[in-house]
């Protein structure tokens, strides 16, 4: 049996970081709004029949790992592919098989490329286990093996897109996480976004985890940055529903001011190089996915300014990434 899962990365345009628990809980309505994007995480299982062995290998990052069995995996103190490795010892698979993965998501890219990786791998491994689990059940298991590997904690906001596609505004209220799906031309969101990637790998969760103790031990700034956060990103989902395309792109200019005001290494000179060429060209905003500190950024444009604003964007030394926005979330195929 041969098992194929892939699952979409992200961008995220307003209310980042909020979605860490418990901040969102000391801002009432927090929302973050982001929409899935083509650039995938995918993995490959096979099944060995009559073999016990555990093979696991990462294509892009080129290291691989075997196990001859189940129990020497979960026994075993050193785990090269690590997010893998816990997946595998959460699901408890009882046969042999070997997993490849590979990611189209740049180094540090801040575009939720691990997270899309580990719901893609909930996915398959659902499917081998038949454990019967759903999406929002992948979310909370690949956000909570996440923050195991990394040894920090992990928001939720990266695992809606890969799971369901789309764009959404994640409701986080006391008492859970609510995805409501925007009702949006995504064809004209589509044509309005461009990615690019700083070729500086960023430190997510470094930077997450400085403002998440900031505002934890009372830092009253980043509290009251992550205040008007909170408040953009609502007024952003609105701005979207109603097609209101200038004010998306001064929410999302107000959302970058105040971002990168929580820490100094948030932004980098080569993001805000990026950023000001191509708002001379035309874009009518930009902000840095994620946390911050290098990776992709996003860039708002008018459609006809796309060939001068990429222009510009290379020019300043950005990658643009090709791509869609993802409408199905993780998909699954079975071959025998």
């Amino acid at each position: 049996m041969r098992i194929e899962s892939r699952a979409p990365t992200r961008i995220d345009l307003a209310g980042g970081t909020l979605d860490i628990w418990p901040l969102y809980l000391f801002h009432e309505g927090a929302v973050t709004v982001n929409c899935a994007i083509s650039r995938y995480a995918s993995c490959t299982l096979e099944v060995h029949p009559g073999r016990k062995s555990i093979e696991l290998a990462s294509r892009d990052t080129k290291r691989a790992q075997s196990f001859a069995s189940f129990t020497a995996l979960e026994s075993a103190r050193n785990h090269r592919l690590p997010l893998l490795a816990h997946l595998v010892r959460h699901f408890r698979p009882k046969v042999g098989f070997s997993l490849s993965t590979n990611s189209e998501a740049p180094a540090g890219a801040g575009i939720g490329g691990s997270s899309a990786m580990a719901v893609a791998l909930c996915a398959a491994l659902d499917r081998l286990t038949n454990a019967g689990h759903d999406r929002l059940d992948w979310i909370a298991i690949s956000r909570d093996i996440e923050a195991i590997v990394i040894k920090v904690p992990t928001g939720t906001q990266d695992h809606f897109p890969p799971a369901f596609g789309g764009a959404a505004a994640i409701h986080l209220e006391p008492g859970g996480v609510r995805r409501e799906a925007l009702r949006i031309d995504l064809d004209e969101l589509q044509r309005r976004v461009v990615v690019c990637y700083t070729g500086e790998p960023r430190q997510s969760a470094i930077n997450n985890w400085n403002v998440f103790r900031e505002h934890i031990d009372g830092n009253r700034q980043v509290i009251r940055n992550l205040e008007v956060i909170s408040q953009v990103a609502q007024a952003m989902r609105e701005a979207l529903l109603r097609a209101n395309w200038k004010e998306v792109g001064r929410l999302m200019r107000e959302e970058w001011s105040y971002r990168r005001r929580n820490l100094p290494t948030i932004t980098t000179p080569l993001i805000d190089s990026i950023i000001a060429g191509a708002k001379r060209a035309g874009a009518t905003a930009g902000k840095v996915n994620g946390a911050g500190g290098g990776g992709c950024v996003t860039l708002l444009i008018e459609p006809d300014a796309r060939a001068k604003v990429e222009h510009a964007i290379t020019a300043n030394g950005g990658q643009l990434l090709p791509l869609h926005l993802d409408r199905r979330g993780v998909t699954v195929r079975v071959t025998r």
